[in-house]
């Protein structure tokens, strides 16, 4: 996205991605470090220009028809239901999720989200809002960018990240529900606290939930590896959909070939051709 297309679109005033380094640039990223480290997640309103949120929605609303379904029985760690574990495990407990992924190859390059996701100027925005000295698209043609679809009567349940930071933009609210929920640091790189994870799973831990309402337009950082977290049921009759836009701290990551078929329904061969070559930040189960 060029610096004129890109301060048509971002809202420049508040978020002055093109003045890296500059007081007002180093005065949002220090926000965004401060609710990362406090809390596991910043919000940064209307990061898109109000003015553009009828584009950002029409663009997504268009090929939200696109997405892969497949409502499916899970667990919070994205692992095989049938997988041996102890009695009391957290990972015993499944939920069905029926969220839909639009692949990358679907959204046009032209879209505001595609325009974004490869931004160079945006790239290093968020790169410093997490403390990272670069970042990279994921080289998977299908899920380095796409669009998040939660129909009615659906649910995003609650899981754990594979990637440590999450980059995501609301481009239509519901009608009614849809609250994204988590609860940061339930976990870490060297704990996985199955009781506190377990009492959130039956319903019991309320009291380590955080809530956020979110709106069109709004950018969220998250770090949702560590952070147990969930989209509720969507009520109404308008879908939520949500553009989430992967990156990597390596070049060259392609996601696995049963992650992706699981997700879009197919594989490419660029993912048969790097099926194996899998690299993990700690030892977490997902």
């Amino acid at each position: 996205m060029e610096s004129g297309l890109l301060d048509q679109v971002v809202n420049t005033t508040d978020y002055p991605l093109m003045e890296p380094g500059s007081a007002a640039w180093r005065e949002v990223v220090e926000r965004t470090h401060h609710d990362l480290h406090t809390v596991g997640c910043s919000v940064l309103p209307d990061f898109i220009r109000p003015a553009r949120h009828d584009d950002l929605r029409g663009e997504c609303a268009q090929i939200a028809p696109q997405a892969y379904y497949d409502v499916e029985t899970v667990n919070a760690y994205n692992i095989a239901v049938d997988t041996p574990l102890p009695p009391d495990h957290p990972g015993r407990t499944t939920m069905e999720r029926g969220n839909a992924f639009v692949a990358r190859d679907h959204i046009p390059r032209d879209a505001i989200i595609h325009q974004l996701y490869t931004s160079e100027v945006f790239q290093r925005f968020v790169a410093g809002c997490f403390e990272l000295p670069r970042l990279h698209e994921l080289a998977d043609p299908l899920s380095g960018l796409v669009l998040n679809v939660i129909p009615p009567g659906r649910a995003h349940p609650w899981h754990f990240d594979t990637n440590e930071f999450t980059v995501s933009m609301l481009t239509q609210q519901p009608d009614e529900g849809g609250e994204f929920q988590y609860c940061p640091n339930i976990r870490s790189a060297d704990e996985e606290n199955f009781g506190d994870v377990r009492a959130v799973l039956a319903g019991e831990g309320d009291h380590l939930v955080r809530r956020l309402t979110l709106r069109v337009g709004d950018l969220q950082l998250f770090k949702g590896r560590y952070a147990l977290h969930q989209v509720s049921t969507v009520r109404g009759e308008r879908q939520r959909h949500t553009a989430i836009f992967a990156y990597s701290l390596r070049p060259g990551v392609v996601g696995s070939v049963a992650r992706t078929r699981q997700l879009f329904g197919r594989v490419l061969p660029e993912h048969l051709a790097a099926e194996g070559d899998g690299v993990r930040v700690d030892e977490r189960l997902a």
